[in-house]
């Protein structure tokens, strides 16, 4: 695209408005808080030079993000300089564009008595533009010291206020109504078109969240998702088609940029066609709502994308005893890790809860889930539906499982404590249970697992191996399963009102 500029005497104003109204907009919205929109702008051009004008855009509009072409590629026309507005017109503005003129004012009668008009001069109108964060600890002065009162010539007198409304005689030549692009566009033929028109823009945004409700007893769940789409762009979408588009684009923020999220609504039918289909789309997963819906501004909609019924679920209890303290171990180095005696004696008390499933077809599932928040519900004995806990789940391809934690359980606790730690001395000498010829550690644990529920429960007692790379459980009570390099798991059954032990013996060589 080349741009330069062209005389003013050389141009024609062309229009967007002659032509019938364009098509419904197209638009794909990113989790990631903005969105491109796809318009169709009807043009009429003139043989040379002349300007378009569209208003129909976004407050948010990313300027350097627009494309504007033919897409049949019938016609050929050039576009020389684009512009972007997105300062429609206020009293404050007027005011400005008014500088040095004299204008009428609006002084309203009070009890009982008749409205009356004044002149005055607009010597300043203490209009302040809207302006981005400053850059610089000079721009931060300059906007703060910028004058933001008015400042008013009546019957040669100045005051520092209105006298009144203003009574503006006529928009300003260079005022716009509304957030507008301009384009002076050179065409040799004239020719009539329905250009297409895309940008991204921000203030829209889209999320998933699901709700799970479980029966009574048991954990066969019912799960039914939703996509909520935020529109604070400024602008009202009728009958747009939108997709949603899952995974992590990269895209580079404005860092000032802040979007909002709402509350939730809606409902769907089962018998009724998909009202979202879902496809693999490049590195992502692209979600097509079935039919066009208008997104007015400032409006959050809500549709079904997924029901599924029969969820094979599994509840676990997690105990992780060991509470390190990371604000303290953040910087110590490997070797500090190895020998301080101190380090990873803490105990937590609480044994998590979690829940888990697996996406599949089998599972009543099988379709990508986006990233989201997951509610968790189940059923009272007396049918009402009582909320059990939250949390939220990443982008889950099929045949993945989710697991998510829930909370703590009330009627199980844990205990963890050190029994023995053994190191080498200063002098190299081994001690009992060392590896001599090595630097060596060894630690015993004792964990207690407490269960008050009148039934038996299974629960996954982790243990961290944080001292080094390389260790070996050189006794144990029960059997483990090593999750990495430097995890273990013992799953045990602690029966109902009573308690399970686990000790083991771990020693570390480096």
């Amino acid at each position: 695209m080349t741009l330069r500029l062209i005389p003013v005497a050389a141009m024609m104003l062309c229009t967007a408005a002659s032509l019938p109204l364009h098509a419904a907009p197209a638009i794909t919205v990113y989790n990631q808080d903005f969105a491109v929109v796809r318009d169709t702008v009807p043009l009429a051009l003139q043989a040379g030079t002349c300007e378009v004008r569209f208003s129909e855009v976004t407050g948010l509009l990313e300027p350097d993000s627009v494309i504007l072409r033919d897409p049949s590629g019938d016609h050929e026309f050039q576009i020389l300089e684009q512009n972007y507005r997105n300062d429609p017109v206020t009293q404050g503005l007027l005011l400005s564009l008014y500088e040095d003129k004299t204008i009428d004012f609006l002084i309203r009668g009070q009890f009982n008595q008749a409205d009356r008009i004044v002149q005055g001069k607009i010597i300043r109108s203490g209009y302040q533009p809207p302006m981005s964060q400053p850059r610089t600890q000079a721009d931060y002065y300059r906007l703060r010291n910028q004058a933001a009162q008015p400042v008013i010539e009546v019957d040669g007198q100045l005051r520092f206020s209105l006298p009144g409304e203003p009574l503006f005689p006529d928009l300003a030549d260079d005022t716009v109504l509304k957030p507008t692009l301009t384009w002076l566009i050179r065409t040799a033929q004239p020719a009539r078109l329905d250009a297409e028109l895309a940008y991204v823009t921000g203030g829209m945004s889209w999320e998933a969240d699901y709700n799970i409700v479980a029966p009574e007893e048991g954990d066969t769940m019912d799960l039914t998702g939703w996509v909520t789409i935020e529109n604070e762009t400024g602008k009202t979408f009728k009958d747009a088609r939108i997709k949603l588009m899952a995974g992590d684009v990269s895209k580079v923020q404005e860092p000032e940029r802040q979007m909002l999220y709402a509350a939730r609504a809606g409902m769907a039918l089962d018998a009724m066609a998909p009202p979202v289909t879902e496809k693999a789309f490049d590195e992502y997963h692209l979600y097509t709502l079935a039919r066009p819906t208008t997104l007015l501004d400032r409006q959050t909609k809500q549709v079904e994308f997924v029901r599924a019924n029969g969820v094979e679920s599994k509840g676990l209890y997690i105990y992780d005893g060991a509470k390190i303290d990371w604000n303290r171990w953040r910087h110590a180095q490997p070797e500090q890790i190895r020998q301080d005696p101190s380090y990873g004696t803490e105990s937590n008390p609480k044994v998590w809860v979690m829940r888990e499933f697996k996406n599949s077809q089998d599972n009543n599932l099988g379709m990508p889930l986006p990233k989201g928040r997951i509610r968790f519900y189940r059923r009272d004995t007396d049918g009402q539906v009582e909320f059990t806990g939250e949390n939220v789940i990443d982008h889950t391809p099929k045949d993945e499982t989710v697991r998510v934690y829930t909370g703590n359980a009330f009627d199980l606790v844990g205990e963890r404590r050190r029994t023995d730690f053994q190191r080498n001395d200063l002098r190299g000498i081994p001690q009992p249970r060392i590896q001599p010829g090595n630097s060596s550690a060894a630690e015993s644990f004792e964990i207690k697992v407490r269960n008050h529920k009148d039934r038996p429960v299974e629960v996954r007692i982790v243990e961290h191996l944080y001292r080094g790379a390389n260790w070996d459980i050189t006794a144990k009570s029960h059997d483990f399963r090593k999750i990495d390099s430097q995890i273990v798991e013992f799953p045990v059954d602690v029966p109902a009102d009573g308690e399970t032990t686990v000790t083991y013996t771990v020693v570390y060589t480096w």
